[in-house]
Order: C-alpha cells, then sequence, then structure tokens
C-alpha cells in the first residue's frame, strides 16, 4: 500500500497506467460463473379436457385490451371496479412490496461502483524537543475511493436475481389487483343474485296473501276447512321469514364490497337492482394451455422466482474465486488553514493500493451455500410446475362447472315451467272444489322451490364465469412484466 506521498512528476507517470488497468479489469469482469438460467419445461397438453365447445373464441369473448368486468355489461359494478383499484389496500400494499423490489436491484446495481467518500481534518499537536515544547497544526482534505471489480459475476448475478424477484413481485401484483377484481365482482353478482332472490319473495308472497285472501273467503262461504285457511297463513308466513333471512346474506355481502373499495361498511351503502337489471352469463374461451403460462400472473411470478434461484447459485459460487479490491486516494495536507498553501506540490498527496484475498479454509461453507442454492433452484422450479398444475385445474374445474350448470339451467327452466303450470291447475281445481287446499301449498312449494333453485344456478353460473375468467388470466399477459434495471451486464460499462 502507498500512502500518503507526495505528488510529483514520476507520480503522476506511474498513475497514468490507470485508465488502462481499469479498462483491462472491465473487461475480465465480462464472465459470470454459475448456470446460466433455462426456463423450466414440462409436459404441456394440447387441450383442455374440459374445454368442449368453450375452446372457441366467441362474441363477448375477454379482450386483453379491456377492462375484463365490462364483459357483463354492468355500470355499477365497473364503477365499484374503479374504485378498488385505486383505494384496495391489498392492492396497495402489494404496489408497496413491488417498489421495495425495485429499491433491492438499485441497491444491488450500486455494487457496480466505487465508493468515495470525502473528508476534511484538523490536529492540533504538542511535541517535547530539546530547545523546548513545539505546538504545531494540521490540515487535511481527502478524497478517497474504492472498488471491487465483478471479476466472477457475483455482482451481476446479484442483480439477475434482484431484477427477476422484482419482476415476480410485479407479477404479484398483477395477481394481488386480479385476485381483488375477482372477489368484488362475485361478491357484487352474488349481490345482485340475491337480490332477486328477494324480488322473487316478494312476488311469492303477494300470491301467498292472495291465496291465504282466497281461501278465508271459500272458508267464510263454508266451503273450506279452517284448516286449509291456517295452511295457506303458515305458508305465507314461512315465506316472509325466509325473505328476511336473506337480507343478513346481502348485508354481509355489501359490508365486503365496501371492504374491497377501500371503505368502511358504515360508509357504503348499495341500492337494490333496478328492474332493468339483467344477468349476462358471458361465453368465456379458455384457448389453450400453452397459453396459461403467459397469462395467469401467478404463474409468471413463480417462473421469475425460479430464475432468482438460479441467479443466486452464480453469487454463492463465486465465493469460490479471490476478490481484488483496489483503493486510492487524493489529498491535501498543510501546517496552515491559508487554503493558497494547499495547493502547492509539497502539500498534495495521493495512495493507490491493491488487495487480493481468497479463502482458503472455509470448513464446507461455501458449498453448503452453492448446495442450498442449488436446492433452491429446484424447490422454485418444483414450485413453479406445481403453480401451473394448479392453474390448469382451476381452468378446468370452471371449464366444466360452466358446462354442467347451463346444462342444469335448461333443465331447471323447465322444471320451473311445468312446477307453474301444476300450481295454476291446482288453483282452478281448489276454486272449483275438486281438490283440498293441500295439493295447492304442495305445488305453491314446489315452484317457489324450482324458481329459488333457477336463480342459484344463474349466481353460481356467474360466479364460475367470474372465476374462470381469473383462471384464465384476467386477460393479463407476461410481456407486461417491467425489466426494472436495464441488464446488468452493460451496468460497468
Amino acid at each position: 500500500m502507498i500512502a500518503l506521498t507526495p505528488i510529483g512528476r514520476r507520480a503522476g507517470r506511474r498513475l497514468s497506467f490507470v485508465p488502462a488497468a481499469l479498462s483491462a479489469l472491465a473487461l475480465l469482469s465480462g464472465c459470470a460463473v454459475g448456470p446460466d438460467y433455462v426456463r423450466p419445461t414440462m409436459e404441456i397438453p394440447a387441450a383442455y379436457k374440459e374445454a368442449g365447445p368453450w375452446k372457441t373464441a366467441q362474441p363477448g369473448q375477454v379482450d386483453p385490451n379491456q377492462n375484463w368486468w365490462e364483459i357483463y355489461g354492468d355500470k355499477t359494478l365497473d364503477r365499484l371496479m374503479a374504485q378498488a383499484n385505486v383505494a384496495n389496500q391489498t392492492i396497495a400494499q402489494a404496489a408497496a412490496q413491488y417498489r421495495q423490489a425495485r429499491a433491492l436491484v438499485a441497491q444491488a446495481r450500486a455494487a457496480f461502483w466505487p465508493q468515495v467518500t470525502a473528508g476534511v481534518s484538523a490536529d492540533r499537536t504538542r511535541s517535547m524537543t530539546n530547545s523546548g515544547t513545539k505546538l504545531g497544526n494540521t490540515y487535511a482534505a481527502t478524497l478517497d475511493a474504492s472498488w471491487e471489480p465483478d471479476l466472477w459475476g457475483a455482482v451481476r448475478r446479484s442483480v439477475e436475481a434482484s431484477n427477476a424477484t422484482a419482476q415476480s413481485s410485479a407479477a404479484q401484483l398483477a395477481a394481488a389487483r386480479l385476485s381483488v377484481q375477482a372477489a368484488l365482482a362475485q361478491d357484487y353478482l352474488q349481490l345482485r343474485v340475491t337480490d332477486e332472490q328477494k324480488a322473487l319473495f316478494a312476488r311469492t308472497i303477494a300470491a301467498f296473501e292472495r291465496s291465504l285472501k282466497l281461501t278465508q273467503s271459500q272458508y267464510n262461504a263454508g266451503v273450506a276447512l279452517r284448516s286449509d285457511v291456517a295452511l295457506a297463513e303458515a305458508q305465507l308466513r314461512t315465506a316472509q321469514a325466509s325473505a328476511i333471512d336473506l337480507d343478513t346474506q346481502r348485508d354481509q355481502l355489501e359490508h365486503a364490497i365496501a371492504i374491497l373499495t377501500g371503505r368502511a361498511p358504515a360508509d357504503f351503502t348499495l341500492p337494490p337492482a333496478p328492474e332493468s337489471w339483467q344477468a349476462n352469463v358471458p361465453a368465456i374461451p379458455a384457448g389453450v394451455p400453452s397459453q396459461l403460462l403467459e397469462r395467469r400472473p401467478d404463474i409468471a411470478s413463480a417462473e421469475r422466482l425460479a430464475a432468482a434461484a438460479n441467479a443466486q447459485i452464480g453469487v454463492e459460487q463465486a465465493a469460490y474465486y479471490p476478490d481484488l479490491i483496489l483503493s486510492g486516494g487524493l489529498g491535501f495536507s498543510s501546517g496552515t488553514a491559508a487554503l493558497s498553501q494547499w495547493f502547492n506540490t509539497p502539500s498534495r498527496i495521493w495512495s493507490l493500493g491493491a488487495a487480493l484475498a481468497q479463502t482458503v479454509f472455509d470448513g464446507g461453507l461455501r458449498g453448503a451455500r452453492v448446495d442450498e442454492a442449488r436446492a433452491g433452484f429446484d424447490a422454485a422450479v418444483a414450485q413453479y410446475k406445481q403453480t401451473v398444475l394448479g392453474g390448469f385445474q382451476e381452468v378446468e374445474d370452471n371449464l366444466s362447472n360452466l358446462r354442467v350448470l347451463a346444462n342444469e339451467s335448461v333443465a331447471q327452466d323447465q322444471a320451473v315451467e311445468a312446477s307453474r303450470l301444476s300450481e295454476r291447475l291446482a288453483l282452478a281445481q281448489y276454486r272449483a272444489g275438486t281438490t283440498t287446499y293441500l295439493t295447492v301449498v304442495t305445488a305453491q312449494a314446489l315452484t317457489l322451490s324450482n324458481e329459488r333453485t333457477a336463480v342459484d344456478l344463474l349466481g353460481r353460473r356467474l360466479l364460475s364465469s367470474v372465476a374462470l375468467i381469473k383462471a384464465t388470466g384476467g386477460g393479463w399477459n407476461a410481456a407486461r412484466l417491467d425489466t426494472p434495471m436495464a441488464d446488468a451486464g452493460t451496468a460497468v460499462h
């Protein structure tokens, strides 16, 4: 180490080699130890098992360039989505975590550059000599720098890992947003289905009230039994109680929507659906399985974590190689505080040094860390493949649900029509005195049950359609992942 040496002409000539040396080190730092990342591969089926007619794109499909929830054609839902996208706290948390990940990339990239420090000092000393006590002042100003060239690519691999982690965080943000949007859509649609149930009960209660008046008239006329009146009243009160029970479900859904849009339940009220509201169960083409790898943010996140784990192997392998640290400094030192004296050649100082360090024995620590990194990569790959398989399952499940529920709805609509006909015939026979009121009650109960089931099936189809949109990524694409920082390999040049 050369230190506190006055600068002269010979020193200036000696320093002239520094730019050339730094250029050579920059070229040497082009290598990076560790395996280059290759995206994990797995067997992908050519088509979904449950796709059937859903595989073909149809009018009204989810357009990746639009907000997917607009496919339901509900302005209230559109407004709630806009509020959730800016006020939901789960999304805000994921966005903050993404900013953290980007900051970590910047931290990792900082290791490419020298660390430069500046300092000033003033000292007063007292020394004893034969001639007596001597007092002296020393003033100094220095600029020091140290740099560890990335000879083996440890920093580049670290930046590579940070970049991949930040991209994973970006995908996690997209996944959080999609999850919130899907939850909001499902809660809203379920609330509207609950409104449909309440409207059904309102119509049913009105019909049961008319039936009660009919039985009372029949009883007053002496052509009906008192038990008929009691049975009609019991049927009416049961329907009224069931209608009231729906309020609990609606209130809970309204509270959930408030939270998803970033508000307290006390500050949020959603009016009942207008009479013009109509449920729209859209056709959702699932595409082909290979597209799912690009369309689901959770799959993209898992793949990026595998890339980060791969880069970490290189970081740990770089520890097997020696570290080179270059340091240098320039400054001025003078016995007077007068600045005019600092810039004289005798007052100038410089230092230049290099240190090469290599771990000789660490008890197997480096090898264990490499093994840990490799195992971490294997775990990340397994997690990625499991996420892909889980995505396939979600798509298959919801394709199956939509197909089965659509067929069931057709059969249920036929059951509703048949039960309504049975109810009309039973009422006509009761008015004619050819049957008991028990027949009417049985027919009315069957009609109400079938109508409730039909509305419930509508709700299940709506929820499954949202679930399928979520399972296929909601129009998201992995190409939307940004690169938080430029390629690490160009950072030092």
